[in-house]
């Protein structure tokens, strides 16, 4: 493409520059054979991909709680993640972190021709950026695979989503390509089908069925949510929220001590819990409802 590039790295922040070359020089440091650190040496791209998930899940909360601080701080240990992985790539040779910003450079030039390229149409609303990058990203796709069903479309595009939310991404174009249910009743009987699935194989002592089974039913609620218009993964985000609010409560009514406590006890101070933040969410001001009449965008 013939459009102008992003300024060079010389015209960009240099305290910016500065910082980035600090960290991977630290990270070097810890990766070196001669007096490294034995954790990070230790490590492969495979052993850190429970860390690149859980960083990147850390990031989401922060920005849910709307908090810069915490926010920088997720954000750094994600970067983190992204400079080992290039530095573990460059001690074979394969790629470096020089590698990996030149292709998200090249990438996001290249899809946003309305930007960089002057002879490329104007796209001055987000329905019409959504369809050229969506046009793009075919293109790109149709170069790298010479038969591209909707199966493989979707495992490309769900293999870097979390599991939920690959999920979700299954169902909508399983039901948008016609694999529907008629109606949501046979969803709910899908549900209790795989529900007694589940039962079955934990009753059987048989661990890898089990696991199979508990993915089902938890696909099959997938399809709950999206027949309900409901995001799955704001609602468990929210349930472990609530889950933590009053779990904190209960122990703080015992003092911080649940052992030898029964179960009658404990759930007493977890229905406490529960009225208590219920009394006090009916304190909070009500927010102003928007006037149908009014319309909106």
């Amino acid at each position: 493409m013939s459009g102008s590039r992003p300024p060079s790295p010389s015209d960009a922040d240099g305290a910016t520059l500065a910082a980035l070359g600090e960290l991977v020089a630290i990270v070097a440091r810890l990766r070196d054979p001669q007096g490294g650190c034995p954790w990070d040496l230790a490590q492969t791209h495979s052993t850190l991909i429970p860390y690149v998930l859980e960083e990147a899940h850390e990031v989401a909360d922060a920005i849910r709680q709307g908090d810069d601080g915490p926010l920088a701080e997720e954000l750094g240990d994600l970067l983190l993640q992204v400079v080992l992985h290039a530095r573990i790539a460059s001690e074979t040779g394969r790629f470096d972190l020089a590698a990996v910003a030149t292709a998200i450079t090249d990438k996001l030039v290249r899809r946003h021709p309305h930007v960089f390229d002057p002879a490329a149409e104007r796209a001055d609303d987000l329905e019409a950026v959504r369809r050229s990058w969506e046009a793009i990203k075919a293109a790109e796709r149709q170069q790298r695979v010479t038969a591209s069903p909707l199966s493989d479309r979707l495992a490309e595009q769900v293999r870097g989503q979390p599991a939920l939310a690959g999920a979700m991404t299954i169902s909508r174009k399983a039901a948008a390509a016609g694999f529907e249910w008629d109606a949501i009743e046979g969803v709910w009987a899908k549900v209790q089908e795989e529900m007694d699935e589940l039962r079955q194989a934990v009753a059987s002592g048989n661990r890898a069925h089990a696991q199979e089974e508990l993915g089902d039913v938890m696909f099959t609620l997938v399809n709950v949510a999206r027949w309900c218009q409901l995001n799955p993964e704001e609602g468990l985000a929210g349930t472990n929220r609530r889950f933590l609010d009053r779990f904190s409560r209960v122990e703080a009514a015992l003092g911080g001590d649940l052992g030898g406590r029964g179960l009658a006890e404990l759930e007493g101070h977890w229905r406490a819990a529960k009225a208590q933040i219920r009394a006090e969410e009916t304190l909070l001001p009500t927010p102003p409802q928007a006037d149908p009449a009014a319309g909106g965008s």
